[in-house]
């Protein structure tokens, strides 16, 4: 039977402890794992980074989402390597958005049994000023959701 976890992966240590947690638990009940890496799109502001506050050219957008593709890429790989996933079925998916909101989204399109994912990401500041990303999640979510420190 096809038991769907979603992982986060964001390339942090604690998104590869749940993968770890989501890994044990899908060896033992031949479950599916979705591992699931959010870009956010980029904010026209600007201002935030230094830049002139002008909105970014179309160019601009395509190079940053190229880059984000490529920084995707790159934690599903090393959380594919961190973690022993022989002999699971795993799909993996990139999506762009709000994390939590695409978290909650991707959760309810591939009917999810659970969500595991790290309490911390790689952005820890932003989640203190703006409420961490697993927090939403937990109090959104329609599976059962296992965060791990």
């Amino acid at each position: 039977m096809n038991h769907p976890i979603l992982v986060p992966v964001d390339g942090s240590g604690h998104a590869e402890k749940a993968l770890a947690v989501a890994a044990q638990l899908a060896h033992a009940s031949s479950a599916a794992l979705y591992l699931l890496h959010v870009t956010e799109p980029p904010d026209d502001i600007g201002i935030l980074a230094g830049a002139s506050g002008q909105p970014f050219t179309q160019e601009r957008r395509q190079e940053l989402a190229r880059q984000n593709e490529e920084r995707a890429r790159e934690a599903l790989d090393r959380a594919r390597q961190a973690v022993d996933l022989e002999g699971l079925k795993v799909t993996e998916l990139i999506r762009e958005g709000r994390p939590a909101d695409t978290i909650l989204r991707e959760a309810n399109e591939i009917a999810a049994d659970a969500i595991i994912m790290g309490s911390r990401g790689v952005s820890e500041l932003k989640g203190m000023l703006v409420g961490s990303v697993s927090h939403k999640v937990m109090h959104s979510a329609q599976c059962t959701v296992i965060t791990v420190t």
